[in-house]
């Protein structure tokens, strides 16, 4: 039996996790080093995932299969593609930087005598979502990717709840109330999501008879599994109302802004950069892979919500004071443009929603942990709060441009190339979506730009005049990813090469071929 890698790359993170929680309350140093080990040690593991995937070879690849509950058909079933891949590298790469950045956020206020470990918990929790984030991008076995879609929640809420931002206005009592209600927000959105998703689960093993993914796509496609129009349907609703909270698209989105906002800035970047990935990851898994007539049904609908998604969180964001808030609704804009590109149904779209999905990534993180750097100083994060940055911290200040140029889409920065790709996908069937999607860019430049404008340019407010630049712990942080983001804006290949072919069999589930060129005959 070969060595279980996949199994592996999750379960380096989870032993991680109990390892540094174990971690005696003295040695919160020790805790720290101890994540950061483990979570390079999986970005090993999934640099050799990676590595070993042949993006012309079969569909799921370094596959594992074990018998878990057997009267019930449940199998322990993992397989990537080149989606899975792609999202389980960037986890890998993000959580790091995320651990880095939060190095002292978690740290006490003042020396106490309690009994239970913030430090060691925080760090922990942070590995054991890395652990069922990489874990759900590898299964292939539905009830076991439905276990995992619920589970993280759990270490999420305490994250959330337990170690929000200490940059917050008002009282202590006031900024706890906050971090609960932003925490019990997301927990319920995101539960009742999935207790829908549990009914579809159920029904489909009723339908199916099993839970595997392959073997009922394979059944649907071969036609020795017939599904009635109407229960095809209803369980696609099931599966992508679960899968549109997580996302979040409009109008299931409102708890995203509360827990970006309470949230410490790497949690944040947690939440909206890994966490959220699993839910458009799952609409082109599950729903397009085991529901593609009610896909193309739901398509018209599904279009218009994402463009509401787009215009509508592009628009909130122009608005916004708080500059985490800010960073939440463009998210929510970024977000449509995944689902856009998802349910396009063109290759084009497909490819570039999988690689929005990167790339968002990648600048939100460069963005949210800059914008958290540049919190912890002023202690604020409040927009009005801030001017004249960039006289008195430069580097800071050239790194949080870069992340906000990455979130407007700049030509040579990672986002450009899905952004474009998604756009030319809708553009090839729904001419129109494609119009309207444009403005999110026009709105992307403004919010962008004038959060710029009011907190690094014009006079130096005495508040910000001592603020010191980055140091080589932030440094560390940011130069990597934005390394990243100009490296993929200008060769995208390496990604492109591991997708393009993963996209071709969701086309194919769907049985969707790109609208042919209208071009006029020679004369």
């Amino acid at each position: 039996m070969s060595f279980p890698l996949l199994t592996a790359t999750a379960a380096v993170p989870a032993v991680g996790a109990i390892l540094t929680a174990a971690v005696p309350a003295a040695r919160r140093t020790a805790a720290k080093w101890l994540a950061l080990l483990v979570s390079l040690a999986t970005l090993v593991l999934a640099g050799i995932v990676f590595a070993r995937f042949e993006p012309g070879g079969e569909r799921y690849q370094l596959t594992e299969s074990y018998a878990w509950i057997k009267d019930f058909g449940v199998r322990y079933e993992l397989g990537v593609d080149g989606i899975g891949v792609a999202l389980i590298a960037l986890t890998a790469l993000l959580i790091p930087f995320v651990i880095l950045a939060g190095w002292h956020d978690a740290d006490p206020l003042e020396t106490s005598s309690k009994r239970w470990r913030p430090t060691q918990g925080f760090f922990a929790l942070i590995l054991m979502v890395e652990a069922m984030v990489i874990l759900s991008f590898e299964a292939t076995d539905v009830f076991l990717f439905y276990i995992l879609f619920e589970a993280m929640l759990i270490p999420m809420y305490f994250l959330i709840g337990g170690f929000g931002d200490r940059a917050h206005a008002g009282s202590d009592e006031n900024a706890a109330a906050q971090r609960s209600y932003a925490a019990v927000k997301f927990l319920l959105y995101n539960l009742a999501g999935g207790l829908v998703m549990l009914a579809a689960v159920i029904g489909l093993y009723v339908v199916a008879g099993n839970f595997s993914l392959t073997e009922i796509a394979g059944a649907r496609a071969n036609g020795s599994l017939e599904m009635a129009t109407s229960t095809e349907r209803w369980l696609f609703l099931g599966f992508f109302l679960a899968f549109a909270v997580k996302a979040p698209l409009w109008p299931l989105h409102t708890w995203l802004p509360n827990a970006m906002g309470e949230a410490t800035a790497p949690v944040a970047v947690l939440i909206t950069a890994v966490v959220d990935k699993v839910g458009t990851f799952a609409m082109l898994r599950f729903c397009l892979g085991l529901f593609p007539e009610a896909s193309k049904w739901a398509t018209p609908v599904i279009v218009v919500l994402a463009l509401i998604s787009i215009v509508y969180g592009a628009l909130v964001a122009v608005g916004q004071r708080d500059i985490k808030r800010l960073i939440a609704y463009a998210s929510i804009s970024h977000f449509g443009f995944i689902v856009l590109g998802i349910f396009a149904m063109t290759s084009q779209g497909q490819s570039g929603a999988t690689l929005y999905m990167v790339n968002h990534g990648l600048s939100t993180a460069a963005l949210l942990l800059v914008a958290g750097f540049l919190i912890s100083r002023r202690g604020s994060r409040l927009v009005a709060d801030y001017g004249g940055v960039q006289k008195v911290a430069p580097v800071l200040a050239g790194t949080f441009l870069i992340g906000g140029l990455a979130t407007l889409s700049l030509p040579g920065l990672a986002p450009f190339v899905s952004e474009f790709l998604v756009l030319v996908g809708t553009f090839a069937r729904y001419p129109v979506a494609g119009v309207v999607a444009t403005t999110g860019i026009v709105l992307a430049a403004l919010y962008t730009l004038v959060l710029y404008q009011r907190t690094m340019t014009g006079p130096v407010k005495e508040e910000v005049r001592r603020m010191p630049d980055l140091r080589p712990r932030e440094l560390a942080v940011a130069v990597p990813l934005i390394a990243a983001l100009i490296f993929l804006g200008v060769f995208p290949k390496p990604l492109t090469d591991v997708v393009n072919p993963a996209v071709r069999h969701t086309m194919s589930d769907v049985q969707q071929k790109d609208p042919a060129p209208e071009v006029e005959a020679a004369k």
